[in-house]
């Protein structure tokens, strides 16, 4: 017979394991502790902490030193779009291209630690990655590109991730986390000023290359990141909002129950996705609406997915980056390891379908396929 898993031993993966210690205590307070059968979870989060401790201190001081003597961090080239709208796949083809820096796992797993004790202990934590994401059906290797998102929970109590975390305040924590709402200034400029660390981290680590950052959450934060880097260039993948609906609900679902550490079945996730995909795409629409051309560029996930390589090259015309004949063959070297991929497919119900033309109707109409209407 299957022995059940024990519930008291603790997740041996769970993203807070990189978690700094002050960072740590700030969740937990605001947030109100864990559920019982997750206290080892906890107690390996903050042995990890208090054990990097000084690791993450000299890091810090070391990196602050190196970035005042280098160039400054060339502004990145963003990837935005909601979530399952394409951007993963996207972002993997775009950083087959040399002239780009990326996120790389260690980054996310121990972004204050990832050029010394993380770069000692990377061939341990690269045997430890999953085989495939947890949402879908994605490969993930030690060269994988990565979102930022879990390295800026780890280093900041302003993400989302933390409502995924700690479900108690889910609301509280994803409008904090995805729009700074409620948020002093103090605490939005002490967000920014470790997003840019990191990002500096990052660079120092990929040779001062310019950065390709893929993250949903930069959707409804355009114009705080053009504060920051006047220059940044941006690429929006958008994709039908009914397809984009189901699977962001399973996107929820599937992440609670990985990785909460708390209660979770208070959650409507289907109103929290039809609540929030509005306001996330309004707020990149009005941030982008007078850009130039060579800074904001759109590409419909369903076109790509039939033509990426034309797509591609599209992007990079529109946008002036140099060296697409060059890279194409990267690219088409990418493509041709992916073509056995098989997407998850989730069916909308009709009533699901009725709910989300109704309260999304302005994007189903600029953004949704004829071919997906009843």
């Amino acid at each position: 017979m299957e022995r059940e898993p024990n519930r008291w031993l603790p997740s041996t993966d769970h993203p807070l394991y990189g978690c700094d210690a002050l960072t740590l205590l700030t969740v937990l307070a605001r947030n109100g502790g864990v559920d019982a059968r997750h206290l080892p979870t906890l107690a390996v989060a903050a042995a990890s902490a208090l054990l990097r401790a000084p690791f993450s201190l000299a890091e810090t001081a070391w990196v602050a030193w190196a970035r005042r003597r280098g160039a400054p961090l060339p502004a990145p080239v963003f990837i935005l779009g909601h979530w399952r709208s394409g951007t993963t796949h996207l972002y993997n083809l775009l950083s087959r291209d040399p002239q780009f820096g990326f996120i790389p796992p260690v980054a996310v797993g121990l972004p204050w630690d990832m050029l010394g004790l993380g770069a000692v202990l990377r061939p341990l934590l690269e045997r430890a990655l999953p085989e495939r994401r947890y949402i879908d059906n994605v490969a993930v290797r030690p060269d994988s590109p990565q979102e930022d998102e879990i390295a800026l929970a780890n280093m900041s109590p302003l993400s989302f991730y933390h409502g995924l975390y700690f479900p108690r305040r889910f609301d509280e924590n994803l409008r904090r986390g995805l729009y700074h709402e409620g948020c002093s200034p103090a605490e939005t400029e002490r967000w920014r000023r470790r997003f840019v660390h990191f990002l500096g981290k990052v660079a120092l680590s990929q040779g001062g290359r310019r950065l390709l950052i893929k993250n949903p959450v930069y959707s409804a934060r355009v114009a705080m990141l053009r504060e920051i880097w006047p220059d940044a260039r941006f690429i929006h993948i958008h994709r039908d909002p009914r397809a984009v609906f189901v699977s962001t609900v399973h996107f929820y679902r599937t992440l609670l129950d990985k990785l909460a550490l708390q209660p979770h079945g208070h959650i409507d996730v289907e109103q929290v996705v039809l609540d929030h995909y509005p306001r996330i795409m309004q707020a990149l629409l009005d941030d982008t609406a007078g850009l130039p051309a060579d800074r904001f560029a759109e590409v419909a996930f369903e076109t790509f997915e039939r033509d990426p390589l034309a797509e591609a090259a599209r992007l990079y015309r529109t946008l002036g980056l140099p060296g697409h004949e060059a890279v194409e063959p990267r690219f088409r070297a990418y493509l041709a390891g992916v073509r056995g991929y098989t997407k998850n497919r989730f069916l909308l119900s009709d009533a699901g379908r009725e709910r989300v033309e109704r309260r999304w109707a302005p994007f189903v109409a600029r953004w949704g396929e004829p071919a997906a209407a009843p």
